[in-house]
């Protein structure tokens, strides 16, 4: 940007999950760097590069993170033009997806992964920035429910 003002990152993320239309459990991502994001708890993803297009840069990052091949759904729009806040300068877009060819594995800046069914998507310490997009997935899962009749009590 010209002038020196703040420069927005667009970073594209994925919730993948078990099932596009009535999700149980999501898998997350501990990340092994930037010193200070190291242990906390993603949505994999990353930033898109030029040239690319959004979905594009989301089915390269989770081949290169994850070895995996993707079917997106959904995306979990968030409060900033359809994008979540994820400072100091970047806007992340998530979409719910669905592995389709591969068994996830941490092959880049992830140690470990896990699936987490619906009681434990909280058991993690997930990075700030992702919380709200957990707590949409969550939201999201709990309309599933009621409109299945299997609400929570």
């Amino acid at each position: 940007m010209v002038g020196g003002g703040p420069v927005t990152v667009l970073v594209v993320g994925a919730a993948l999950v078990d099932d596009l239309a009535h999700p149980t459990r999501v898998l997350a991502a501990r990340r092994t760097e930037p010193p200070r994001l190291a242990g906390g708890w993603e949505l994999p993803g990353g930033k898109v590069e030029d040239g690319e297009g959004a979905e594009q840069a989301l089915h390269r990052e989770l081949a290169e993170e994850l070895g995996v091949a993707v079917r997106l759904g959904a995306e979990l729009p968030g409060p900033l033009a359809g994008a979540w806040d994820l400072p100091p300068s970047a806007r992340l877009r998530v979409w719910l997806a669905v592995v389709t060819d591969g068994v996830p594995a941490p092959l880049e800046d992830h140690d470990e992964l896990r699936w987490l069914s619906r009681d434990q998507w909280r058991s993690v310490a997930w990075l700030d920035a992702d919380l709200p997009v957990v707590a949409a997935l969550e939201a999201l899962a709990d309309r599933d429910d009621d409109r299945d009749g299997a609400a929570r009590p």
